[in-house]
């Protein structure tokens, strides 16, 4: 088992992940990053007309690993006839 930190970014700004997660294999990444950006999209959205949720995952040693990002974009019909 491995230790990866997953730090978000959100419209509060960043936060940096101090504890980590242990996970089996490099494979779980993706399955921990969906949890993580839908339970933040739950709940801050819409926090307004576009946010962006990102979430950077490092290794133990603190290197980055990959990065996810969530976009939530709305645009107003009615406003643009």
């Amino acid at each position: 088992m491995a230790r990866y930190f997953f730090d978000l970014h959100n419209g509060e700004g960043p936060t940096r992940d101090e504890h980590g997660t242990e996970l089996r294999s490099r494979d779980d990444i993706p399955k921990e990053v969906t949890r993580i950006l839908l339970d933040v999209a739950r709940d801050e959205l819409p926090a307004g007309d576009r946010t962006i949720i990102a979430v950077t995952v490092r290794n133990e040693s603190g290197d980055p690993v990959t990065v996810a990002s969530l976009v939530f974009n709305n645009e107003w019909l009615d406003v643009l006839r």
